[in-house]
């Protein structure tokens, strides 16, 4: 009798415990009980300077095979599953959206009579393009790309208007895809044209006149399908006549000896010549110029590559406006130098702006002066110069933030330019360029208390001793003192690319939550000029790592939280530096979030614009580049029965820049490797891309999902 009384017991007393335990734990518990599912090995293996490396999962290469769909199709079933067990997913999405749904606006800028500026009533999937005759006529809806599809995945690129504005040239790309068509509007009464260009990547629309544009473009792929992967080569200049099929379009410039160049193509304002810019990759370019006055003579040489950056701003009195990392001291931080071009030897060179400490981020010329935006410890800070290089003055800036705008043309009295930061929503403003006075032109309607966050700067030591600086978001009344404080760390560290101060919707909401949200300014960004982006590139490539897991640490020993509530993320090049650090470091992180990451280190540059990367990370055919490539890839430092941190891998069915492979072949690694203590789950978006051009619908869907994920497996709560 007393059997049966104990037993009854038992089971009182378990639950009783689960209850004590907590929901979290228990679904946790029960969302953990599931395997992932199997994928199947191959016995492929390569050969790298002596060294057999196995590619097991090579298949998964093939995203347009039907196995390869079924895999997907599994995955995302199997992550579906898991992230519907967490409690809170549902509201998290409705929490986001009502946060979403605010009117969100650009900065105008001026064409002819008219100006334009991109509006979103609060969730439609993409941003209308709207124009106005004078800053205060009404309002009309001149591009509405929602219209170009069913789904809102068909997105506005570029805009380029022709030289009496009447012609509107716009780009498109559908589902994500770096592919666009070119399209011809009249802008008076919104005729498209019968003009259509296709084939297009990466593409400047240079007009010449009212009556035809130069472009660059691709020679149709010969297997259509095939576009989203195989390898981009052989761009070209043609030159289209409005009124004429793309097919009788006149070949320009090709160069059959470098097919893995970047072509691209842009007009002085006056239209006396025509620049022509070619890379070899994402770093160093070299330019040519054709006199359009004497247009037989083709392009002529006029900047040299491809050690340096330059970018032709525009004539001025003869003489070429060049912005530039090349000369000088300091010269790694970029300046402003003006060429003749019947003497363009360097020796001749005018600077008209010198290089100084802080990075010259960008140069606007507007309103007959020049507008330099500098980064100071990776905040915006604002110069005015006349044309000749004299300095006017700072423009003041609301706080420590990140400014962009300052279109417009040298005839123009006034220009827009946006400010925006971690805390405070974009807020537009009108610039009066002679008095150098803003007036707020428009405030943002998000729902948004800057004074309920703040962020602080902080500086750390690397490994080897290098000062590097961190953005730490934070509530104001959440002192940074918590030492188990949930935290978010975000990086990318490459490609010259710098991160500043921004606001985010998603960041906020992680902060107002009772997270910490952290940016480090990584080496291989381009806060701090040139040569911090040398020493995170190639062969110096593990000190962006190695600065990643220091920042890290720092917040663990100063306090700030605790390895297993330290979350990281990055996307792209930034998915490479989760993966590296997860991979090189797993004991230091509780989740790991690598988005549309490059992953596979020793294959990258086989699939569509890889190649122009290897500039920045080095080539596995190369041996000595092989030996550190292979040290860090984060497919191949995958190890069997590591406790990797929770994972969830996210990436795309249209991704044509990081192919979609590389996440997969990681994602079916980690799974069949890891402990499996921790989820490894990957999200395959489908009809998406590498980021550009998200239907907000899929944005919300996507941070819902990564919110979602991080937060359970942080032990947070959302109420």
């Amino acid at each position: 009798m007393q059997k049966p009384y104990i037993y009854e017991m038992k089971k009182m007393i378990l639950f009783l415990i689960l209850l004590i335990i907590g929901s979290n734990v228990w679904a946790q518990l029960k969302i953990n009980m599931k395997k992932p599912p199997n994928t199947r090995k191959t016995n492929v293996k390569d050969l790298y300077h002596g060294n057999t490396i196995a590619d097991p999962y090579r298949w998964l290469e093939d995203d347009h095979a039907t196995d390869t769909k079924e895999w997907v199709t599994a995955q995302n079933k199997y992550t579906n599953n898991y992230l519907d067990k967490i409690p809170f997913t549902s509201q998290i999405k409705k929490e986001l959206t009502e946060l979403w749904n605010y009117e969100k606006s650009s900065s105008p800028f001026k064409k002819g009579p008219y100006y334009f500026y991109y509006k979103n009533n609060g969730l439609q999937n993409q941003s209308v393009l709207y124009y106005k005759k004078g800053i205060d006529g009404k309002p009309m809806e001149f591009i509405n790309p929602n219209t170009l599809s069913k789904d809102g995945t068909a997105a506005l690129g570029s805009l380029s208007f022709s030289k009496d504005n009447s012609l509107c040239a716009y780009a498109v790309s559908k589902a994500g895809s770096d592919w666009q068509d070119i399209y011809i509007m009249r802008v008076s009464n919104k005729e498209i044209l019968a003009d259509r260009i296709e084939h297009t990547k990466f593409s400047n629309v240079a007009w010449n006149g009212n009556t035809g544009f130069y472009y660059s473009g691709y020679d149709k792929p010969k297997v259509a399908e095939n576009k989203f992967s195989e390898k981009t080569q052989f761009q070209k200049i043609f030159y289209h006549t409005i009124g004429s099929a793309q097919k009788k379009d006149k070949l320009v410039y090709e160069d059959t000896q470098h097919p893995l160049r970047y072509k691209s193509v842009h007009m002085s304002t006056n239209e006396n010549y025509l620049f022509l810019t070619e890379s070899e990759g994402t770093d160093g370019n070299q330019i040519s110029y054709m006199n359009m006055k004497e247009p037989k003579k083709g392009f002529q040489l006029l900047l040299p590559g491809f050690k340096y950056n330059y970018s032709v701003l525009d004539e001025v009195k003869g003489n070429f406006y060049v912005y530039t990392n090349n000369g000088g001291p300091l010269a790694s931080n970029y300046r402003v130098a003006a060429i003749n071009p019947n003497n363009p030897t360097e020796g001749n060179w005018k600077t008209i702006i010198a290089a100084r400490a802080e990075k010259l981020e960008s140069v606007s010329l507007v309103g007959n002066r020049i507008i330099c935006e500098y980064l100071k410890n990776a905040y915006s800070l604002l110069v005015q110069y006349d044309m000749e290089g004299k300095q006017e003055g700072e423009i003041s800036l609301p706080g420590i933030g990140s400014a962009a705008g300052f279109r417009g043309s040298l005839k123009d009295e006034h220009t827009f330019y946006s400010f925006s930061s971690f805390n405070m929503p974009p807020t537009i403003f009108k610039y009066d360029i002679a008095t150098m006075k803003s007036t707020i032109y428009k405030k943002s309607a998000a729902k948004i208390d800057p004074d309920k966050f703040k962020v602080t700067q902080r500086f750390f030591s690397s490994k080897d001793g290098t000062e590097v600086s961190m953005f730490i978001l934070h509530r104001a009344d959440m002192p940074l003192t918590d030492a188990n404080a949930p935290t978010l760390m975000y990086g990318y560290g490459g490609f010259n690319i710098s991160l500043g101060p921004r606001f985010s919707i998603p960041n906020l909401y992680f902060v107002e939550k009772g997270g910490i949200y952290v940016v480090v300014n990584l080496r291989g960004g381009g806060e701090f000029g040139e040569q911090w982006h040398q020493a995170g590139m190639l062969d110096q490539k593990q000190n962006v790592f190695d600065d990643f897991i220091s920042a890290g640490e720092y917040l663990i020993s100063n306090k700030i939280t605790h390895k297993k509530k330290l979350a990281i993320q990055g996307r792209s090049n930034g998915g490479l530096l989760v993966g590296a650090c997860m991979t090189q470091r797993p004991d230091l992180f509780k989740v790991a979030l690598p988005g549309v990451g490059v992953l596979d280190m020793l294959r990258y540059h086989k699939f569509t614009v890889g190649w122009g990367w290897v500039v920045e990370y080095g080539s596995s055919a190369n041996e000595n580049d092989y030996k550190y490539l292979i040290k860090y890839s984060p497919l191949h430092n995958i190890t069997e029965g590591t406790d990797y941190p929770a994972t969830l891998i996210t990436t795309a069915d249209h991704d044509d820049r990081v192919v979609p492979a590389h996440s997969f072949k990681f994602a079916a690694t980690l799974q069949d490797k890891n402990s499996n203590k921790n989820p490894a789950l990957i999200r395959v978006d489908m009809q998406a891309g590498h980021g550009s051009g998200k239907p907000i619908s899929k944005t919300i869907a996507e941070y819902t999902d990564v919110l979602s994920f991080t937060m359970f497996n942080l032990g947070m709560k959302v109420d």
